[in-house]
């Protein structure tokens, strides 16, 4: 075959062959968040922190790739940082740090307390959820108040919807968008779902182990999320959406699901979880008004002046022209 019937050939072939399509990544965003909607402070800050990891994440079919960093470890960040340190300061700058009891370890950053100690508190203590109230505070979100626990700002977005920077909504088939929280519930033995969820935080002000990854942005019929402590590092997650950009392929955890096991491949899903809400960010207009200060009570009308109460003496001298002061029981004052 001729040189040029061969190039005829493998052009023919380029033409006929499907093209690759690769999706973009979210996280190439700026740094700089200098007149940005709230919704991409969130994303931007969550991703830088993601590109820190050196980029792990969780595809669309639930596996786990490009994990390179571990919390424990004192192998270096992006920035040179090792990673343990990298999460005390999510737990110190989130303002969390002192409601634990590493703040007397891991408190000092600028050589962190007793290395050890704080490593181990690291390790011991799930994170995840001082991760996402670290980005909500170098975000300068409105409304929200940071805890160590998911399941606080879930309540509170369900008991104060007026108070708070997100509103709950039934995650299967919702549209999420760039600064939204899509959750789910971290127990074993049973599922929630949104309603079980709604219910718990109804009823009473009890503990429930939760996660909650960050929205960062939609592309290419993909939801990318970021969270903290995620196989032990920041981590994005890839979950696809239907044609309508929502939610309605979202795979759920079942009571009743195989165990993931070698010989049990299309089980290990770990994006089949029991999800159970979804936090929507409020738009700009009402996080707006959670940051204007509020009014002052309005102070009473001055009425006309009223005459100064008599004066008197307590221990009158001869040269004293005032009237002895009444005793204590008779002014009322005992």
């Amino acid at each position: 075959m001729s040189g040029c019937r061969r190039l005829a050939c493998l052009a023919l072939l380029l033409l006929c062959s499907p093209l690759r399509v690769v999706a973009a990544d979210p996280c190439t965003l700026p740094d700089t968040y200098a007149g940005a909607t709230t919704a991409a402070r969130i994303a931007a800050t969550a991703c830088t922190e993601h590109r820190l990891w050196y980029r792990p994440f969780i595809d669309a079919q639930g596996r786990l790739a490009g994990s390179r960093v571990r919390e424990a470890e004192a192998a270096r960040l992006g920035n040179g940082q090792p990673a343990w340190e990298r999460v005390v300061e999510y737990w110190r700058d989130s303002g969390l740090l002192w409601q634990t009891q590493a703040a007397s370890a891991c408190g000092g950053m600028e050589g962190i307390g007793a290395p050890a100690w704080c490593r181990g508190f690291v390790v011991d203590t799930p994170w995840s959820a001082a991760f996402v109230s670290w980005v909500m505070q170098q975000a300068d979100v409105p409304g929200y108040r940071g805890s160590a626990s998911h399941v606080h700002y879930v309540r509170r977005a369900y008991r104060d919807p007026l108070g708070s920077a997100y509103r709950v909504s039934y995650p299967q088939g919702a549209k999420p968008v760039q600064g939204d929280l899509l959750c789910y519930a971290r127990v074993a033995s049973r599922t929630y779902g949104f309603d079980g969820l709604m219910a718990q935080l109804a009823g009473d002000d009890g503990g429930l182990n939760m996660h909650c990854d960050i929205v960062v942005g939609i592309a290419d019929g993909m939801a990318y999320l970021v969270g903290g402590n995620v196989f032990d590092g920041v981590t994005m997650r890839m979950l696809a959406l239907d044609a309508s950009a929502r939610l309605s392929t979202l795979p759920m955890r079942s009571t009743e699901d195989p165990e993931c096991a070698p010989e049990r491949p299309e089980a290990c899903d770990m994006n089949r979880q029991d999800w159970a809400v979804l936090l929507q960010l409020r738009p700009e207009t009402e996080l707006a008004a959670l940051r204007a200060p509020r009014a002052l009570p309005e102070l009473p009308v001055a009425g006309p002046a009223q005459p100064l109460p008599a004066r008197c003496c307590v221990e009158c001298v001869p040269e004293d022209t005032a009237p002895p002061c009444a005793p204590m029981a008779e002014q009322g004052m005992e």
